[in-house]
This record gives structure tokens, sequence and C-alpha cells, in this order.
């Protein structure tokens, strides 16, 4: 028992000194399928287990077969400027029925379905001594949740991990003395009965699909406790007589990941299994051989500052944001929200599983808000834009995976509603790869969240150049353009090519009447964000072809509809606009800033290509203000990075930072903030915000986009004192370069690039620096001023910028 970290590390530590009252002051872990939080309960202690596969609901087939007859009629519609009559037919026949749908978010008991907690894990104390010295810590360095405290006159220790190379949950508990006395038990109010057999708990039961037998599941809790008393009453297992209790959980499925759909497996012996392969290995021996498969992932990129205020390390994490908020000094608060983002992509994504969800894996209720799902229109892709340049690229496997689930389910849905060729996806989905419009076709009919997708298979090759992989997955983004390419038509007053009919997301525009009122509508033809994310993926698509040799007979094609789609227009108030007409907004600070798809993710806006057009982006943002739920304050800070303010994007980030307390009856569009435990206030809890916000920092550092992936130090550093001096190892660029830098003055002074593909590399190469190759000779001699350089790599080369 010698991992216990008692320095806290402001940078890596997750500070209570109190136990949890609600899953926003827990500890979370995770291995990518298992998930637990730590509660640190000093007379009964709460871990919530969590497996990522665990949904109700299951696959049926909620398409309107009949709905493309009427897409003509609708564009006819929107044509001729009639736009509420387009509005009123859209609703009547492009969506599912309720029950077929979403269940407007609450689809726990329909076939869609929800993300579900798995079960709770209860250590109960038998004895009522009081305790002190209490301290409850989450080390990113070493993925270990540790409580300790005074009991009577033991000091108790409590571990907490996911097994990142047994696939399993280890729980410790150890005293000074042998005087533990608990009882263990699972618990789980809805389809689960439970038993004991030998020194195991176990859980198991079947969730419903409305009609019929949906997913089983089930749990073993196994104690271990060799110089212990065991003895069973009611389906809890006492221990008593002992200093050091082991409880190894295992947990399992129906769900079949390769096919997406419910195996005949036992998850009993499934569960089982995990125990038998890890039954002659120690907790130490487990955690030793865990932690050097987290390390290989989390020590490849770091971030340092030197202290600014060494009061952090001697407060807990809730004092430090409430302090941080109201301005006080605390530069290793970023860094720490830096790497718990990293760390919490690390412990809920992993190759060959499902995707993160809105709470990544961290669940405490069978009817999760929004369902747990995957929301197509930013939040499922937000959760992977760190993974790239923080040096994660493997972590998104299973979003590309996920990606390609989709499309026979999409080829259905584009014949159904659109008669179309390819494949599409709207704004939900789920384990059963749902790509139909939902339930409400004013938020569902938004028809480029699979495009969205693709981007990140585009991005994947850029950031790592696997020809390999783009081979296999060129058919999914292929037949995602060829979707858009059969739908699209063309504006009868502009000639241009148009999405129709579509949405700006979830967000509503103000239609002029007749009789001089104006109407709040969503229904229209080529909202911004349609247009950029249509020119990029057939800019991808035609990329690709070039590299893999194929398709050479589409490729004009293809350039027409990029060179001829609606483009990006300045409106009257000197923004960009959001529709293809000047519309004014129904809400003026929507936390959606959808039209601004173009300036980040996609790169067709910034300031050194396009500069009208970054800085109508930069009139937006000023307009739609700083408000926001918890991912839209986290995009809003990758928006200002992009526009090189590093000011703002640091102000965004505070804001971001705000300290929020769970509550039950928050409004799900109230602003945002940050929960004690560091994750984010949407509110309620979604995980995107964290990973937005990761990312966000990660451009206020590094850039890599527009014009030949050029790479941009500290494009977005902040002026402030606390930032001005820093280190960075291990960062990801474009194009297949690994990057390593320091700054002091807010100066970088010397950089490190490690050439993995051997391409040109572009620079933004710092005034009277010039880069070396390994041999220490100039190769490039710096300038009077910052300039854009480039200069051929060899594959495995490092350079040096100084």
């Amino acid at each position: 028992m010698g991992y216990t970290t008692w320095a806290q590390k402001a940078d890596k530590c997750i500070v209570f000194d109190k136990p949890a009252q609600h899953f926003t002051q827990s500890l979370p872990v995770g291995n990518g399928r298992l998930g637990a939080m730590m509660f640190g309960g000093t007379h009964t202690e709460t871990i919530i287990l969590n497996e990522i596969s665990l949904w109700s609901g299951g696959r049926n087939q909620p398409d309107n077969p009949q709905a493309y007859k009427y897409l003509k009629p609708i564009q006819e519609l929107l044509q001729q400027g009639k736009n509420v009559e387009a509005q009123e037919l859209l609703q009547k026949h492009f969506v599912t029925e309720p029950r077929q749908g979403t269940c407007f978010g609450n689809g726990k008991d329909c076939h869609y379905g929800s993300y579900q907690m798995l079960g709770i894990l209860n250590i109960t104390w038998q004895d009522t001594l009081s305790t002190n010295n209490y301290k409850r810590i989450l080390d990113l360095d070493t993925a270990l949740a540790t409580t300790t405290y005074i009991r009577g006159q033991s000091q108790i220790t409590e571990q907490l991990f996911a097994d990142f190379q047994h696939d399993i949950i280890w729980v410790s508990l150890q005293s000074t003395s042998p005087d533990l006395d608990i009882r263990i038990d699972l618990q789980r109010s809805e389809n689960a009965s439970f038993s004991v057999v030998g020194n195991e708990l176990i859980m198991q039961g079947q969730l419903t699909n409305a009609s019929e037998k949906g997913m089983k599941f089930a749990t073993i809790a196994q104690v271990i406790s060799p110089k212990g008393k065991l003895s069973v009453q009611n389906n809890t297992l006492h221990i008593a007589g002992t200093d050091r209790i082991t409880i190894k959980i295992s947990a399992a499925t129906s769900y079949d990941h390769a096919t997406g759909t419910l195996s005949d497996s036992n998850p009993v012996d499934t569960a089982r299994s995990y125990l038998t392969q890890s039954a002659s290995i120690s907790y130490d021996t487990a955690y030793l051989q865990s932690l050097n498969r987290y390390t290989e992932l989390f020590a490849r990129n770091t971030w340092t500052m030197p202290i600014s205020n060494q009061e952090a390390s001697t407060l807990t994490t809730q004092e430090r944001l409430h302090r941080y908020f109201a301005g006080g000094s605390d530069n290793q608060l970023p860094i720490l929200y830096y790497n718990f983002g990293r760390y919490l992509l690390i412990s809920s994504s992993r190759e060959g599983l499902l995707p993160a969800n809105l709470q990544g894996l961290w669940a405490d209720s069978f009817q999760c808000p929004w369902n747990g799902d995957y929301h197509l229109n930013i939040n499922v892709q937000m959760n992977y834009w760190l993974a790239e340049p923080t040096n994660l690229s493997s972590l998104s496997e299973p979003l590309f995976r996920f990606t390609k689930n989709l499309v026979p389910n999409g080829r259905i849905t584009a014949k159904s509603y659109y008669a179309a060729e390819g494949w599409v996806a709207h704004v939900v989905s789920n384990p059963w790869f749902f790509t139909s419009p939902g339930e409400g076709a004013q938020w569902g009919s938004t028809l480029t969240g699979g495009a969205w997708l693709c981007q990140h298979i585009w991005q994947h090759y850029l950031f790592n150049g696997d020809k390999e992989f783009l081979r296999e997955y060129y058919p999914v983004l292929r037949d995602a353009a060829l979707f858009l390419q059969t739908i699209l038509i063309k504006d009868n007053s502009t000639g241009y090519w148009v999405t129709a009919p579509s949405n700006s997301p979830e967000n509503a525009y103000l239609f002029p009447l007749p009789n001089g009122e104006k109407q709040p509508l969503t229904t229209c033809m080529a909202p911004t964000m349609d247009m950029q994310i249509v020119r990029e993926l057939f800019a991808n698509v035609l990329q690709s072809s070039e590299i893999l040799g194929v398709d050479g007979k589409y490729r004009s094609k293809w350039c027409d509809i990029i060179k001829n789609t609606s483009p990006n227009t300045i409106g009257k108030g000197g923004d960009l606009n959001e529709w293809l007409v000047d519309w004014d907004d129904a809400e003026p600070q929507h936390r959606h800033v959808s039209h601004l798809y173009g300036l980040h993710p996609f790169d067709e806006i910034t300031p050194w290509d396009t500069p009208k057009l970054a800085q109508a982006a930069k009139k937006t943002l000023e307009l739609r203000g700083d408000a926001g739920t918890g991912w839209a304050r986290a995009w809003k800070i990758n928006f200002w990075a992009r526009l090189s303010d590093g000011d703002k994007a640091l102000k965004l980030f505070h804001k971001l930072l705000k300290p929020v307390t769970h509550n039950p009856k928050a409004s799900t569009i109230s602003s945002g903030g940050t929960y004690e435990n560091l994750f984010c206030a949407h509110p309620p809890f979604q995980i995107d915000g964290n990973f937005g916000g990761t990312v966000g920092l990660a451009e206020m550092l590094l850039q890599s986009h527009g014009t030949n992936n050029t790479i941009r130090f500290l494009p977005a550093l902040p002026s402030h004192s606390d930032w001005q001096k820093g280190q960075v190892s291990g960062m990801k660029a474009r194009k297949g370069f690994t990057l390593s830098f320091y700054w002091e003055n807010g100066k970088i002074k010397q950089v490190t690039i490690t050439s993995n593909q051997g391409n040109t590399c572009y620079v933004l190469l710092p005034a009277h620096m010039s880069i070396y190759n390994e041999a220490n000779k100039r190769i490039v001699k710096g300038q009077s001023m910052d300039k854009v350089v480039h200069f051929q790599t060899k594959k495995g080369a490092i350079y040096t910028i100084k």
C-alpha cells in the first residue's frame, strides 16, 4: 500500500476535505469500459459503478418510409419564401413517432433507451466511532483515488482504481489496527436481483426495451480478506477483525461491440472470467501493471508553468475554484483542468468499445439527462477534439468505428426522407446507431451530423498520415458526400448549391410575416454551418480521392460543389450571417454559435487568410456574449484562441470555471460552470465541456490549422503575468509533427520538432530565431520579423528552433 501521495500536486490533484454529497463531488476513475465514482463516506462509503455499454432500449426502425414524398413540396415552399408553410409540412412528415424517437430525452423505457448507472457498491461501518483528519484525493499522475482519515485511534486508507490491464475495478481498505468491521453490498433499485456465493456478491438483471427483453448485465464484487472473519446476511457480506480488505469488482453486459447487437452470452460468466484472469494477481502488482498502461498515454503530453501561488497546494479544489473565479492567482488550475480533461478521455474511451457519451461513462441514474446519448450537432465531436493535439490519437478509434456503424441505418434514413444515395445521420444517436430526424423537426432535422463526424476521420489522417486508415474509412467520407451531392439544390435567387430543408442547430430566426410581425422559425435553406460542412467534407473527400488514387471521375463535380455553395456572408450588423438571409436572431445570445464552425473546428476562417470574415466572426461572438452553458463556454474559448485573442480566451476560461453546486432543478440553458470535482456543469453535468475546455487551452498554446497547416507557437498566450513562462512537451501538430517548446517573458525560447512522417513543415518562425537539423546545422535563417517558412523533413528526424 505504498502509493499514496501525501503532498498534493496543484497541477495533478483534485482534493476534498469532506465526503461527497452528490456525484459532482465524487472522484471518477475509469479504464474506458468500467467506471467508478468514490464518495469517500466515513460511515457508509458509496461507490457508483458504470459500464460504458449499459443501455436500455434496442434496435428499431423509426424512419418514415413515405417522408421523401414531401421533400420537393417543402423545398418549393422554401424557394418561394413560404417558410411558415414549409416548417409546418416538415414538422408533420420529417419526424419519427415520439415513442420511436428519443422520447423527448426521456427514453429509458422506450425503444431509444438511455445510458444507465450499473449499480452502487456500499461499504458500511458497523461502529459509530468519530473521524477526523479527512482528506480525499484523485491523483491524475497515478489514476488513483484515495481517502484517508483517523477513525477512533486508527488511520484508515481507502484506495480505488480502474485496472487498465485486467479490466476490473479494485478497492482497497486498510487500517493501522486489525479493527475493520464493515458490511458490503451491491445495490440497484431497478431490474436487478442479488445473491451471495462464498466471498462474492452477485448482481444481475435485464433492462427493458419497451416491447421486448433488453440488455442483460451483471456485476460481481469479490471480497478478499485472508485475516478477516467473513459472514453472510441478507445478500450482504460482513467482514470483521482485519486490517486489510480488497474488493475486486467485475462487470459485463450482453452488448456486442463488434456488431452493435445483443449477444446470447451470459454476463455473469463474462464478469467472472475477468476475475479468473486476475485471480493470482495481488492488489499492489495489479496497480503497478495498470499504472504502466495508463502512464504510457497520460505522460505523452505535459504542460508546466512556474507556480504563481504556493497556497494552491494547501487548498481543496473547491476553495481554489472560488478563489480563482474571484480573481486570485493560480496558474496551476488551468494546467490541472487540462490534465483532468486528458485523464477523463483516457478513462472513458478505449479502442474497440463505444465512444465517450454525454456523461463520458459516469452516470448516477437510470434516466440520464438527454439519455446520456451521442448528440451529433457538436457534443460527441467536442468529446474528441482534444485527442489529436494532446497526443491521444488512438483514443478516437471508438468514434471512427461508431461513425462507420451509422452507415447502414444512415442509408435507410437517406432513402426514407430524401430519396437520396449515400448515408445521413441527424442530431442524436445511441448504441443502436439511430440516424433518424427524431420526434421534433425543429431540432431534429439538422442533416449534417454524420458529415460533421467525418471531419474527425480526415483530421486523424492529417495528424498521423496513416494511408491504410484513410483507405478503410474513405467509403464513409465518400458516401456522406454522396448523400449531400444528391440532395443539394440550386437556390433560385442566387444560383448557389444549398441544403434544404435544414436548420441551424437548435436556434431560430425571426421570419417577417405579411402583416409586419415576425415569427420565430427554424426551418430554412442553407444555414451557414451546413454550407461550411459541405465545403469541408467535399474538400476532404477530394484530397482523399487523390491520395488513394480512386474516384477520379467524381472530382470535377466535387470541385464544382466546393466552389459554388452558398458562401459565408457578413450581415448588416457586421457579424457573420447564420442563415442564407440576414434575418434577426430569435435569441441573440443563443448558446449554439454553429455558423462559426468555419472558424473552429473547421479552418475556413482565419485571421491571416480571411481577415474580414475573422472580424465578422469576432463581431458575432461579441453580440452572442460570454454567457452560456458549460460546453458553449468551452467552444467560445476555442473561437477566441483561433482569433489569436489569448486574453479573451482566458476570460472565457475563467467563466467556464465558475463554481457551481449541484442543483437538480437547474435550467438546462442557464449559465454553466464547473462542479466541485471539476466536472463541467451544463447544467446538469455534461462531459463535453471538460473536453472542449481542455482543447481550448491547447489551442492557446499551439495551432497548426489553415493554409499549409502552418505551426504557430503561443498563438493566443494571455498577457497575464502568470502565463509568461512555461514549457510544453509532446504536443501534436497536423502533417505528423510532435513538438516540445518552452517560453519566457511570453516569447518562445526553444522548440524541438520531431517529424513522424517526413512531410514538409511550415512554421511561423519567430523573429531572430533559426531552424537547425539534427547535426545542429542551420537550415532556415531567421528574419527580422515573424515569417512563415518551410523546410523538408526526414521521417524520424528532430529539428530545433532557437
